[in-house]
């Protein structure tokens, strides 16, 4: 996404509103006050099927007409949504294979929403003529900029297991393998005598006697559940793409079985997320650690991943919860703004508030907005008042700027959606997630997400000193060739447990752990083990250094060196391994590979970053505490304060702060929830 792609070098905020849950004598003073707030765009229309078609092909669009007209006349500009997450009543009714299935091929009813289908022809063709009705009519509006596919593709449920979707799979897989021989070799059926001598014997996974389906045919199926939901995507893109060809095309949330990227790369003009920062437990009012807020920070970098620069569809300005689920509490005075910085930061170009007015009716009567059912001024109003004035005053500045990170953390899609189901892999990879975000961050080191794909390139990956490929469970021969080559050209490459020993298949080659990985790292594994509370995860002692010993987590794996150029960097201290190797560091070309027998540990993940020598973008500049973010874009500096109390920076040299326009130099203080924005 460009500023210029947005028609404006501002930055665009907005709200969503839906003008059919409100009388229509509020809309003249809604736009009114949006205006006044700084509030530039609104979103409308992804929940309004019934309203667009009351029948089955009787079409109306007065009621939208109004209201966008209503928006025009205030100067705003409009992303309209296309309404399929909430397929009519009259569809589903006539129509009952349009509606999805559990995995026990119970089926969803109507009632809430995203209770539908991808696969059935009968919603597609309803799909593609709503979708078609909509674009021809609105295509010249002059208020609408964009479009919005469906609303948060695969949220609610990302599993399909309606009659559609079984024929819609077994076709799927018949393109792919082309015979039922390649699909057994890849599923592996002859183990336990599942092998598949009709192709109507092959279906999207059912329940069996454990819980326990084929893990091959369990990670193709969400391949396919990410193919099919791309399609059903593309269906309503090349429609908007032909009839609305001078307003751009995006999609919000990131949610399961779904490959973003992709869908981006083939469909959309840029990628929206919905960031909604209280989903996590209550704050951590003693700043002791969990950095709770900040886990936002890294969705917004996988975020980034898709999309350079990106929207914020959804904005949390409320306290948020269904009517059978208060989840998140109201932010604190000084929170939303702070949220609203810290989606900017990390590369949002246009954000929008989640919502207007709280509803009224519906599952939605908890899930607050910006203003509440009494329609009176709040707290919540006043803050976003001055957010609007702040950057309607700096937002050009920000607009296509990029983010700068020099360590990335490296996922792909076929490692996230196999690890799932494997128990042994999946706790890893939370817990190396975790504490490699949290330790980058207390030492104020910015961290993009970089998916490997099949188009990824080395000079995309040479852009970073560092990369962390914690647990590379499946490791293609592609990958490997490409990390050899980034470590041989001189980058840094780090890796856990579990790397490297599947194939693309989720089978597990025959050959030594760590597969691939083994001559870069300069190792191979002799043994391992799952740990528990029973079974403790053994210390690792330092061999370098007389410093404490650090923990580990969760799995322990003893190590073999191979090569001549590979160092013992730390040894466990407890178990029948004691004195095993369990980190080593090896010289292969010019750069160095780490392996970690485990998951990480923030103590593992401090001692590395102390010897690998990266240093924070505040280096030499600014003295800063862990409560506090640090994020560069362009040649904007983000300072975010994540704590209910004021903290205390040291500015080693004199700065301009572009939200105040003061200078800040020597020792200043920063408010609870405070934001600096410093110009370089």
């Amino acid at each position: 996404m460009s500023a210029k792609l947005l028609g404006s070098d501002d930055f665009q905020l907005g709200v969503c509103y839906y003008p059919e849950h409100w009388d229509e004598s509020l809309w003249e003073d809604d736009f009114r006050r949006m205006k006044e707030l700084g509030l530039s765009v609104v979103r409308v229309g992804e929940f309004a099927w019934t309203i667009f078609e009351p029948e089955d092909g009787t079409f109306s669009f007065d009621l939208f007409d109004r209201a966008l007209d209503a928006a025009h006349r205030y100067g705003l500009k409009v992303i309209m949504g296309t309404p399929t997450a909430t397929p009519p009543a009259w569809l589903t009714y006539r129509y009952p294979e349009v509606l999805n299935a559990r995995q026990d091929g119970v089926v969803y009813q109507h009632g809430q929403r995203r209770h539908y289908n991808y696969s059935s022809p009968v919603y597609r063709f309803y799909c593609e003529r709503i979708v078609k009705k909509m674009a021809e009519h609105y295509s010249a509006h002059p208020a609408i900029i964009g479009w919005q596919i469906d609303n948060e593709l695969n949220c609610e449920t990302s599993e399909y297991h309606s009659e559609a979707d079984h024929i819609a799979f077994r076709k799927w897989a018949r393109n792919k393998y082309g015979s039922l021989d390649k699909l057994n070799k890849a599923w592996g059926t002859v183990f336990w005598s599942q092998s598949y001598t009709d192709w109507e014997q092959v279906f999207l996974t059912r329940p069996t006697p454990s819980n326990s389906p084929n893990p091959h045919q369990l990670l193709d199926e969400k391949r396919f559940i990410s193919d099919n939901t791309i399609a059903f995507a593309r269906l309503q893109a090349n429609i908007l793409r032909e009839y609305a060809p001078n307003q751009w095309v995006t999609t919000n949330g990131l949610f399961g079985h779904l490959d973003n990227h992709a869908m981006t790369d083939e469909l959309l003009d840029f990628y929206s997320y919905d960031s909604y920062p209280q989903f996590s437990s209550l704050e951590d009012l003693d700043n002791k650690g969990s950095l709770r807020d900040r886990r936002w920070s890294l969705a917004l970098s996988e975020s980034r991943s898709i999309s350079p620069q990106f929207c914020v569809m959804e904005q949390q300005s409320g306290p948020g919860g269904w009517v059978n689920r208060m989840e998140m509490p109201a932010p604190r005075p000084g929170q939303v703004r702070l949220w609203t910085y810290q989606s900017i930061a990390h590369g949002a170009d246009m954000l929008l508030y989640f919502r207007w007015r709280t509803a009224t009716m519906g599952t939605e009567i908890y899930w607050h907005g910006i203003n509440d059912y009494h329609n009176r001024p709040n707290r919540r109003v006043r803050e976003i008042a001055q957010i609007g004035e702040e950057l309607n005053r700096v937002g050009s500045w920000i607009t296509g700027q990029k983010f700068n990170a020099s360590v990335a953390l490296l996922e792909d899609y076929d490692n996230s959606w196999d690890a799932e189901f494997d128990v042994w892999v999946k706790p890893l990879r939370w817990q190396s997630r975790e504490a490699w975000h949290k330790a980058l961050q207390e030492r104020h080191l910015p961290v993009d997400v970089v998916y490997m794909r099949d188009n990824t390139t080395l000079e995309q990956l040479r852009l970073y000193p560092v990369l962390v490929y914690a647990h590379a469970t499946i490791l293609t021969e592609q990958r490997a060739a490409m990390l050899d080559a980034y470590v041989k050209g001189g980058g840094t490459l780090i890796m856990g447990a579990r790397t490297g020993y599947k194939d693309e298949r989720g089978q597990c080659r025959m050959i030594p752990f760590p597969g691939f990985a083994a001559d870069w790292c300069g190792i191979t594994v002799e043994d391992f083990t799952l740990c528990n509370p029973n079974y403790p995860a053994a210390a690792v002692h330092w061999k370098d250094a007389e410093a404490a010993d650090s923990p580990t987590a969760l799995f322990n794996e003893v190590l073999n060196v191979e090569s001549t150029s590979t160092e013992i960097m730390a040894t466990y201290t407890s178990a029948y391994y004691s004195g095993g190797i369990a980190l080593t560091r090896n010289r292969h070309g010019e750069g160095f590979a780490w392996y970690l027998g485990s998951a990480f540990t923030e103590q593992i993940v401090h001692g590395i970053l102390d010897r690998i020598g990266v240093t924070s973008p505040a280096a030499g500049w600014l003295e800063l505490p862990k409560q506090v973010e640090i994020a560069i874009r362009g040649h904007l500096t983000f300072l975010l304060n994540y704590s209910h109390k004021p903290v205390w920076l040291n500015f080693l040299r004199p700065v301009s702060e572009l939200l105040t326009s003061h200078e800040l130099n020597g020792r200043v203080e920063l408010a609870p929830y405070g934001v600096f924005l410093i110009k370089s």
